[in-house]
């Protein structure tokens, strides 16, 4: 091989070496781009040229929990048709289902579910964002696939704790007919009952009282 062929073929794969991060970059640009504004087409066709599913976005989201929670569900339905981790969490640990729950997106949180994704584990739960945005198709929902109606968060916050909190009344009464603990105290000795008094709400009061709750 002459001299002149080896530094061609050298600066072939020099130029190579240098071009690779640059198109990685354009790739990695497309897809969170094409996430965010629902373009599931796009997305379908990057993941095809081998972006990962399990990719994350600058803030460390998953693109399967970006959709999700955004209600995106065509590019949900791409996403979900590869091999992701549909449990894959973000910064925060929340995961794709607790996005979708939480925004009230309930056709995501089905497929997500059909998918495998958990219902429960130690932390917050769907089932306690759920009922934070007293999103009560999804409560019901999550209650059926077997989701704790007790499940606590890490200072023992519960999802009726939380309905109460927000002022989602039909949530709770909801909650409270599967089974909620209306006595339940988080780790500072705060119940359900405590929160709904501190906010002046007395029909709150008086439901949780109803159903057993004591001072």
């Amino acid at each position: 091989m002459s001299i002149d062929r080896r530094g061609a073929i050298g600066a072939l794969v020099l130029l190579a070496v240098l071009t690779a991060p640059a198109h990685a970059q354009r790739l990695y640009d497309d897809v969170i781009a094409a996430v965010a504004n629902d373009r599931a087409a796009e997305v379908k066709a990057l993941l095809a040229r081998g972006v990962d599913p399990n990719t994350v976005d600058p803030n460390g989201d998953p693109i399967l929990y970006m959709a999700a929670r955004a209600g995106n569900a065509a590019t949900v339905d791409v996403i979900l048709a590869t091999k992701v981790n549909v449990d894959a969490r973000t910064r925060f640990g929340d995961t794709p289902l607790m996005g979708a729950a939480l925004e009230g997106h309930l056709d995501i949180v089905r497929k997500l579910r059909s998918r495998g994704a958990a219902v429960d584990f130690k932390g917050w739960t769907p089932l306690i964002y759920a009922a934070t945005g007293g999103r009560n198709d999804i409560v019901a929902f999550l209650l059926d696939q077997g989701a704790n109606v007790n499940g606590e968060s890490p200072n023992r916050t519960s999802a009726l704790m939380m309905a109460v909190r927000e002022g989602k009344g039909s949530t709770v009464e909801l909650l409270i007919k599967r089974g909620a603990d209306v006595n339940h105290r988080n780790e500072n000795g705060v119940s359900a009952l405590d929160w709904a008094k501190r906010a002046d709400e007395t029909a709150m009061v008086q439901l949780l009282r109803r159903a057993g709750a004591r001072d």
